[in-house]
């Protein structure tokens, strides 16, 4: 679904291994060094070693990342669309 809002974001991170993240509306792809995400403030990217995604809430939007992270920097524009989806990854 397109345009689906959970309000405002706040991303709290501890120490650059652990990361949680609210106003995710989506988690375009994901593997072990990379998180693509849509939140109410735009495209998200997270680059890291070792990413394991902890929790995902897709009720409330809440997302939970352990791993050495690397970056975060919101993207303009679409995220490609040539990215795998989390559901594409998780049943293959």
């Amino acid at each position: 679904m397109e345009g689906i809002s959970f309000g405002t974001q706040e991303i709290k991170m501890v120490d650059r291994s652990n990361i949680t993240l609210s106003g995710v509306n989506k988690i375009v792809s994901f593997d072990d060094e990379e998180f693509l995400m849509e939140t109410t403030m735009g495209n998200l990217r997270l680059l890291g070693e070792g990413l394991e995604l902890l929790k995902l809430d897709t009720n409330d939007g809440n997302v939970k990342i352990k791993g050495h992270i690397n970056s975060l920097t919101f993207l303009d524009g679409n995220i490609a669309k040539n990215k795998e989806s989390v559901f594409n990854k998780l049943f293959k």
